[in-house]
C-alpha cells in the first residue's frame, strides 16, 4: 500500500461524501475519536487491483475571520505533505469562491499531482457551469455527483493510472516490523540500539512510497525489514499539529508491515493515541508487540511490572492477547527480547490449521456451551475451518447464524486463543450459514 490520495476543499462542497463513496467496500481505519485524529477519516480503497488510502480533510473552518491564514494553510499543507494525488473540490453551483482561489495558489506552490474535481454536476446545465473553473488555471477538470456517483469511475481510472507508475521496487519476502507510537517515545533511539554498530550487516532497500525506508536486519539468526518511521520531519508547519502528522506516519507504516512494536512512554502510561494506534493495528489485522520504554525512569516495587501491564491491557480489552516487554532503548535493556518475539508473532499472524484439527477441539467445546437458544430455537454449530485470509480467520458454519451475538463470538474467539498460540494476533470470527 504505501500511496495516499488526500481530498481538499473549502467545507461543504462534498469532500466526505466522495470519502465515502471510494472507500465504500472497505471499512475506514481510524475512528472518529474527537481530538485524536482532529475528526479526520482515513480509509482503503481498491480499483483496477490497485490499493491506494484516502484522506478526507473535512471539517477544518470554525470561524470566517481568518479562515485561509489559521486553518486552511496548516491543516491542507498538513494533508499534502504525506499525499502522492490530491483531489482539489469545487462546487459548482457556487461557482468560484474566494477561499477556492486562496487554496489554488497554495497548490501551486507544491509540486503534486493535483486532480481539479467540480461536485454536484447532476444535469445538463451544470456540466456547462462547471467550464467556469477553468478560471483556477488548473487545467482540466472531472465533473463528478459523489452523491449519486456519476464521473468518479473516470476520476478513479486516472488516479490509478497516476499511481500504478509508482509500481514498489522488489523487496525480499521476509517479514516487515514497524515501529510505531506517539512522538518522543524512543522510536529512533530503538532503531539504533537495534542496528548498533554493525552497519555493514544493514541493507537500506528504498521502499514503496517516498518516505517508508526498509532497512534490513539480519543477524543473530533473525532477518526482517524495519519499516522506518523514526524521525518525523521537524517542520514548522508539522509542529502545530504534529499529533495529526504523527498519525498519519503511522497508519503509512502499520499498512506496510506485517507486525508491528508500538513503543509506550513508561513515565506517561497509555494514553488515548496508544489506544488509537492499537486499533489502527487491530483493524489492519497486523501483529502487535507492546514496549514499554524508559522503564529505566520509573520507580518500583514488588509487582509495579505486573500492574503496569494489566493496567495496559484493561484499556485495549477485548484483544489483551499480545506480548509486552519492559525496556529501555537507550541502555539496551531486554532489547534482544524483541528479535525472538517478532519471529514469534509472525509465525502466529502465519498459523494454518488443518480443518480436520479444527474441528476435533473446537466442536467438542461448542457442543458442551453452545450459544444461548433464540425463542426456544436452538443454534448448532456443525462445522468449523480456517479461511485462506493474510491473517488468521475463521469461518464456524451453524443453522441460525444471525442469532449469535458478540459475547459468544467473543468465547469462542478465547476458545481458539487457549488452543493454539495466536498471541499477538487479531482474530476474526464470522459464524455462516451452513
Amino acid at each position: 500500500m504505501g500511496r495516499i490520495v488526500a481530498i481538499v476543499g473549502r467545507p461543504n462542497v462534498g469532500k466526505s461524501t466522495l470519502f465515502n463513496r471510494l472507500t465504500e467496500s472497505r471499512e475506514a481505519i481510524v475512528d472518529k475519536e474527537s481530538g485524536v485524529t482532529r475528526d479526520r477519516n482515513y480509509g482503503t480503497s481498491t480499483w483496477n487491483g490497485i490499493d491506494f488510502s484516502v484522506i478526507d480533510t473535512g471539517g477544518y473552518v470554525r470561524n470566517s475571520d481568518d479562515i485561509f491564514e489559521e486553518e486552511i494553510n496548516k491543516q491542507v499543507l498538513l494533508a499534502i505533505e504525506e499525499a502522492d494525488i490530491i483531489l482539489f473540490m469545487v462546487d459548482v453551483t457556487y461557482g468560484i469562491h474566494e477561499l477556492d482561489a486562496a487554496i489554488t495558489e497554495l497548490l501551486r506552490k507544491i509540486e503534486k499531482k493535483t486532480f481539479l474535481v467540480v461536485n454536484k454536476v447532476d444535469n445538463g446545465q451544470r456540466l456547462l457551469d462547471a467550464a467556469e473553473f477553468y478560471r483556477l488555471g488548473l487545467g482540466d477538470y472531472f465533473p463528478i455527483s459523489s452523491i449519486n456517483g456519476s464521473g468518479t469511475g473516470e476520476l478513479m481510472d486516472a488516479i490509478v493510472r497516476n499511481l500504478s507508475g509508482q509500481a514498489p521496487e522488489l523487496i525480499p519476502d521476509i517479514p516487515r516490523v514497524a515501529i510505531v507510537g506517539r512522538p518522543n517515545v524512543g522510536k529512533s533511539s530503538l532503531v539504533n540500539s537495534l542496528l548498533g554498530e554493525e552497519r555493514n550487516i544493514v541493507t537500506p532497500l528504498a521502499g514503496t512510497t517516498r518516505d517508508s525506508i526498509y532497512t534490513r536486519y539480519n543477524k543473530y539468526n533473525h532477518d526482517f525489514l524495519l519499516v522506518d518511521t523514526a524521525g518525523l520531519r521537524k517542520k514548522a508547519k508539522v509542529n502545530e499539529d504534529i499529533e495529526f502528522y504523527a498519525v498519519m506516519r503511522a497508519i503509512k507504516a502499520i499498512e506496510n508491515s506485517d507486525v508491528c512494536l508500538l513503543l509506550i512512554d513508561a513515565t506517561r502510561g497509555i494514553e488515548a493515541q496508544d489506544i488509537n494506534i492499537v486499533s489502527l493495528i487491530q483493524r489492519n489485522s497486523k501483529g502487535m508487540i507492546i514496549l514499554v520504554n524508559k522503564w529505566d525512569l520509573v520507580e518500583k516495587e514488588n509487582n509495579t511490572a505486573l500492574m503496569y501491564e494489566k493496567a495496559i491491557r484493561s484499556k485495549t480489552a477485548p484483544f489483551v492477547d499480545y506480548p509486552i516487554i519492559f525496556i529501555s532503548a537507550i541502555n539496551k535493556q531486554r532489547i534482544h527480547r524483541i528479535l525472538d518475539l517478532v519471529d514469534r508473532v509472525n509465525n502466529n499472524r502465519r498459523r494454518k490449521i488443518a480443518t480436520s484439527e479444527l474441528n476435533e477441539v473446537l466442536l467438542g467445546i461448542v457442543r458442551d456451551n453452545p450459544p444461548p437458544a433464540v425463542r426456544g430455537k436452538y443454534i448448532k454449530i456443525k462445522y468449523v475451518t480456517q479461511l485462506p485470509t493474510y491473517s488468521p480467520s475463521f469461518a464456524f458454519f451453524c443453522n441460525l447464524p444471525q442469532h449469535i451475538k458478540e459475547p459468544y463470538r467473543r468465547y469462542v474467539e478465547n476458545r481458539l486463543r487457549e488452543q493454539f498460540d495466536f498471541s499477538g494476533v487479531p482474530l476474526k470470527v464470522f459464524f455462516r450459514k451452513k
